[in-house]
């Protein structure tokens, strides 16, 4: 990695570094390094580097050679203005390492093949450092034929059960635990099973744990519990045999009226406001489902295909492709599924930066750094989604934060007014990179032509009327301060849930307000011992005798 570099510049990145005005502004954010992030001996009892060397070193990684953006890289991260994922902080530039990834996202289609290679993908991603989030809805329901004998199929508990124990099973050598999620249509018959397995008193058997959860709601069920109506659960089993597509392939909004009448299609019904029910207690209970709203988020995306899915943190809407698998698991077809490359933005610190545009293209560009070098050849999948869509998640953090720091309340109208010009501007600036990284390689994603990116369509609603702050008091306030006047797109920024980066940087929680303590933390004893004097060394950025090399 630092053979792309002149041995003096480097020498001198790393002394810049060093001088740099870095401070970590709570104990927990110096613990949270130290403990998870900083590179020690294989012994663990000594640290090889404190957090501007790591900055540093992820700088020069992912700049590929490119003085220039590994001076803006470095400054950006030790600014506080960009910090990237986890996985690629946690790993870039290291010899043994993980991947750069954050999280993935995966099909499960209806056939034995295709869990068993979902249950070692798990193992084989979680073992790389990432999280991954796994679409159920297409698996045949409880008591489904099995090669047309009624009442054989288990349904998708025990493949959750199967996925919770790999994600246990499988952590980053100790230094990042598996984490997993996974996703069910509301209308799949095993809907009520799969939200009862996270109640705090349900039966062992069933009870899950550590998987997250998440359901995928269409418009029709909200307009079923409008109106007190019942509502249908669908199997997936029919609905492919009938109809050739998988059941998450369907528009169910649009196929229901069809599928109701259809008596070949075998139906469950519930009322739909009992279902809201369930799910709102179980969320009081756990925290979970995360939701997303199937027909708002396929109207709103530029590009063809469907989205069935999200991954852990509910910020990542992609298309997906089924696989196909032959009896040993070898792949028949390679399908494309979904890789997360992510890294986020301080709000606050990036409002505060000196050329706003040049913030964003160098953490656009860093980001699709990730996706040049990631190649999770484990998961051919993932690989085929990667190298067709390089997709990046570039990830919104202190929101409340920055609006508490400026006297605005959140939620106010002058809040609002921020949030969306900010939004805005940003998503043209990573827009605007992202063209200019297409031009350089003369290279487009797989499938750009059928966009709305394209045809101009994306565009068309900003087109329309000059976008400025609707509540001109105190707009001052409220305005970003470079190239506000732009021509904005809509990329969708992530306001992600990382709690590691959060306590990292001390922020507020990606776009959430902050209306009460949200969580409290035990941590274990640090590595080195908190004596003032110690503790004043962490804070600086590298507690007191670590051992950092002296020489490259």
């Amino acid at each position: 990695m630092l053979a792309g570099y002149d041995r003096g510049f480097v020498l001198a990145l790393f002394a810049h570094a060093r001088r740099a005005p870095f401070r970590f502004q709570t104990f927990l954010g110096a613990w949270k390094f130290y403990t998870s992030y900083a590179l020690k001996t294989f012994d663990g009892k000594h640290y090889l580097e404190d957090f501007a060397e790591r900055s540093v070193m992820v700088a020069l990684t992912l700049a590929r050679g490119d003085e220039q953006q590994a001076r803006q890289l470095t400054e950006e991260i030790l600014s506080g203005r960009f910090q990237p994922a986890t996985p690629t902080f946690l790993n870039a530039g290291k010899q043994q390492r993980g991947e750069l990834i954050s999280c993935f996202l995966l099909r499960i289609e209806d056939n034995m093949e295709s869990i068993g290679r979902a249950v070692n993908s798990a193992l084989q991603l979680s073992k790389r450092g990432g999280g991954v989030a796994f679409l159920l809805s297409n698996l045949r329901e409880a008591g489904a034929p099995i090669k047309r004998i009624e009442n054989q199929s288990s349904g998708v508990v025990p493949v959750m059960k199967m996925l919770e124990d790999a994600f246990s099973y499988a952590n980053q050598l100790g230094a990042r635990q598996g984490a997993g999620a996974v996703w069910l249509h509301v209308h799949h018959p095993d809907i009520l099973r799969f939200l009862d397995t996270r109640r705090e008193n349900a039966d062992e058997k069933i009870r899950i744990k550590t998987l997250s959860l998440g359901v995928v709601i269409p418009d029709i069920t909200f307009q079923l519990a409008k109106e007190d109506a019942q509502m249908a659960l669908f199997s997936p089993y029919d609905v492919e045999r009938l109809y050739g597509k998988p059941f998450a392939d369907c528009a169910i909004g649009d196929l229901y009226p069809q599928l109701v009448a259809d008596e070949r299609v075998r139906k469950r019904w519930i009322r739909a406001r009992d279902l809201f029910q369930r799910l709102a207690e179980i969320q009081f209970e756990s925290g979970y489902p995360y939701i997303m709203f199937e027909d708002t988020v396929n109207r709103a995306s530029p590009v063809a295909g469907r989205v069935t899915m999200s991954n852990l943190c509910s910020e990542i809407l992609q298309v997906s492709t089924p696989s196909a698998y032959n009896e040993d698991l070898s792949y028949a077809h390679i399908g494309e599924d979904i890789s997360c490359n992510l890294g986020s933005l301080n709000i606050a610190h990036t409002m505060d930066s000196p050329d706003f545009g040049r913030t964003i293209a160098t953490a656009v560009r860093a980001l699709t750094a990730v996706s040049d070098m990631s190649d999770i050849q484990s998961v051919p999948s993932v690989a085929a989604g990667n190298a067709a869509s390089h997709a990046i998640g570039l990830g919104q953090m202190n929101l409340h934060g920055y609006l508490a720091r400026e006297g605005i309340a959140y939620g106010s109208p002058e809040g609002l007014d921020f949030t969306n010009i900010y939004f805005y501007t940003v998503t043209w600036h990573a827009l605007h990179t992202s063209m200019q990284l297409a031009r350089e390689r003369g290279q487009r994603f797989a499938g750009f032509e059928q966009s709305r990116y394209a045809s101009g369509a994306y565009f068309d609603k900003y087109l329309q009327e000059e976008w400025q702050p609707k509540n001109r008091t105190g707009a001052h306030a409220v305005r970003p301060r470079r190239h506000l006047s732009a021509r904005p797109g809509k990329l969708a920024p992530a306001a992600r849930r990382c709690h590691a980066l959060w306590h990292l940087q001390s922020l507020s929680a990606g776009g959430a307000a902050h209306p009460a303590r949200s969580r409290t933390s035990t941590m274990p004893p640090p590595a080195f011992t908190r004596s003032s004097r110690r503790l004043r060394s962490a804070k600086r950025g590298k507690p007191d005798g670590c051992t950092t090399p002296r020489h490259l």
